[in-house]
């Protein structure tokens, strides 16, 4: 069995860091990020395996981003986080709440 190579991938836009792995296979290269299961690529080279990888994995996390957005927008209009709302202005109103946009909260 050939050694799995390793390369990190920063990921600006979500603030995150995944590792790829490689590992030649035949004449090829197979490659996957265990953070993120769904993203199992091949490619001829390591350069474009690695290349293969990070578009991969951008195209997987913006999707989960944008299903993320709209369920969330999808509650909001449903009315599924009322509940939570009401339960912030009451904290608000009892004064148990840091207001983060006052200058002397450092924002």
């Amino acid at each position: 069995m050939e050694q799995v190579h390793t390369a990190t991938i920063q990921y600006t836009d979500y603030l995150e860091t995944y590792t790829a792995r490689m590992q030649q296979n035949g004449d090829g290269w197979i490659g996957w990020i265990r953070e993120v299961p769904e993203v199992k690529c091949a490619a001829s080279t390591q350069a474009a395996l690695l290349k293969t990888l990070e578009t991969e994995l951008h195209e997987i996390l913006a999707a989960e981003w944008e299903a993320w957005c709209k369920q969330f927008e999808e509650d909001v209009n449903a009315g599924r986080l009322d509940v939570l709302f009401d339960k912030a202005l009451e904290h608000l109103r009892a004064g148990r709440c840091t207001d983060l946009f006052d200058g002397d909260a450092g924002i």
